[in-house]
């Protein structure tokens, strides 16, 4: 996809489709208002005839409408009036970039930004827009047999605008079509099955993105690489499975020697539980419990995309956890990298064991902040469900500057507490640590494991266990938490400069 800005007057674009909102109660945006004038009232004739009530997401075509030299006019409802939220505006242009991209149009012309909501700018809703529009062509077809392509694809997409606003409107096009692009790397990564993406395949994706961009150096440590720097709590996960455990770091230099932001995702390409086994049911959704890490894959293509002045490095642990005859038992007790003893009393809390390690290396980085990104607990969506990702983190301005990027961005957080009460819960008669806390407050015990091994940075936690992936008919990974996290980088630029 190709993105633009242009200033020229709606009668003189040579365009295959112009796009308009509609308000409900039959409302015209102003761009709508000026084609149905042009159109000697076509748009409010068809309106009238109640084709379209301008409920969020709908959409109509016009087409051949007189006094145009485009062939098409879609019609997209954006909701009520000065009630317009983010929800109905998201929905409006990720159905335009559907309805468009199967309806031969291959440009277009999208005049959305104009859109009362709220105070979004239209620099803010030009970039979602590109968001939405990068994220809903996005297909899945890696391991289908047929691959169907539409036969004249959505190839362009421009933005009108008034002259003043072309320079922020590009920035702000650059950095959706990154963040967008960042979000199907990372959906794509996690939508590919168990067995094509496992930890040496992940390593190999990184490989590929240190080789495309020249500001990204990949590392890749093996198992025995890893028993050498003393990560026996990663390793005792990988032992019940036959894929070799892999740590892989992408380091992205855009800031001289600063101390860089370490992100640390989760690779669990497969999530079996091991020896406490996770019923049959929905166990094929644990192929994505490696979104933490995917989405760390994300965030860097989008950040090296934009060649951000920010030094930031991405540090993956991955493994499978599956049942076997060397796989961890309840009871056993493994040594981390930071030298504390773990008693594991469930296998299927994994995701803490390959982070603690990981959390331990980051510290060779000497970091700025370091973030975790993990699909780590259900208990988080019974707190949070899919809308919101849990934050935890030992350092408030941290926190609020991560609640704020996922507020800006609308990828949102919520701030669950990491209060030193809750650490008694995770203590042991065998062990300096037990790996799970009982059933009370679920993630949060399983932040507070993970911040024993974060004492000397500032650190925040993103438990994206809902976020990460939608089930049913809709199933597939979503990209989240990529915008939230680019937003954060940015912010943090903007504040330093």
């Amino acid at each position: 996809m190709q993105y633009f800005v242009t200033t020229d007057a709606l009668t003189s674009q040579q365009t295959d489709c112009l796009v308009v909102a509609v308000y409900e109660g039959s409302e015209l945006s102003p761009s709508a208002a000026q084609l149905d004038e042009d159109t000697s009232g076509a748009v409010q004739r068809v309106i009238d005839g109640a084709d379209i009530t301008g409920k969020a997401g709908q959409t109509l075509f016009m087409y051949h409408p007189e006094g145009l030299k485009s062939p098409r006019i879609l019609l997209v409802g954006v909701g009520k009036k000065g009630k317009t939220t983010e929800n109905d505006f998201n929905s409006a242009t990720t159905a335009m970039a559907q309805v468009l991209n199967e309806s031969g149009a291959q440009n277009a012309v999208c005049c959305l930004a104009e859109v009362e909501l709220g105070e979004r700018t239209a620099a803010w809703k030009v970039r979602q827009t590109t968001v939405n529009t990068e994220t809903a062509l996005y297909r899945y077809s890696h391991t289908k047999s047929e691959n169907k392509p539409i036969e004249k694809p959505l190839t362009q997409l421009s933005f009108a605008a008034d002259d003043a606003d072309t320079a922020a409107l590009g920035q702000a096009i650059d950095q959706g079509a990154a963040i967008g692009r960042g979000m199907n790397l990372a959906r794509e990564l996690g939508n590919l099955p168990g067995n094509i993406c496992t930890p040496s395949y992940l390593a190999e994706q990184a490989i590929k993105l240190g080789q495309q961009f020249d500001s990204v150096t990949t590392t890749v440590l093996d198992e025995a690489e890893m028993e050498k720097l003393g990560m026996g709590s990663l390793l005792s996960v990988s032992r019940g499975s036959r894929q070799p455990a892999k740590l892989i770091t992408m380091e992205y230099k855009g800031a001289g020697d600063a101390k860089p932001v370490v992100l640390v995702g989760k690779g669990l390409t497969f999530d079996a539980g091991g020896i406490s086994l996770k019923p049959a049911q929905g166990m094929d959704e644990m192929k994505y419990d490696m979104c933490g890490s995917a989405s760390v894959f994300g965030t860097v293509q989008a950040i090296a995309e934009l060649g951000l002045p920010i030094n930031v490095v991405g540090v993956v642990p991955s493994s499978e956890n599956m049942p076997d005859g060397d796989a961890n038992k309840p009871g056993d007790i493994v040594t981390s990298m930071a030298g504390k003893t773990i008693e594991i009393l469930n296998t299927d809390a994994e995701g803490r064991l390959i982070l603690c390690d990981a959390l331990t290396y980051s510290e060779r980085f000497d970091p700025d902040t370091v973030i975790d990104i993990a699909t780590l607990t259900g208990a988080v969506i019974v707190a949070l469900g899919s809308v919101t990702t849990g934050l935890m983190a030992n350092n408030q301005p941290l926190a609020d500057a991560l609640l704020k990027a996922g507020n800006d961005s609308y990828d949102r957080t919520w701030q669950l507490p990491l209060l030193e009460d809750y650490q008694k819960q995770l203590d042991s008669n065998f062990a300096d640590i037990a790996n799970v806390g009982g059933k009370e407050a679920g993630s949060v015990t399983a932040a507070c494991f993970l911040s024993r091994f974060t004492e000397k940075y500032n650190w925040a936690h993103l438990d994206i266990a809902g976020t990460a992936w939608l089930g049913g008919k809709a199933k597939g990974a979503t990209g989240r938490p990529v915008p939230l996290l680019v937003q954060y980088l940015l912010n943090k630029i903007e504040s330093q400069s």
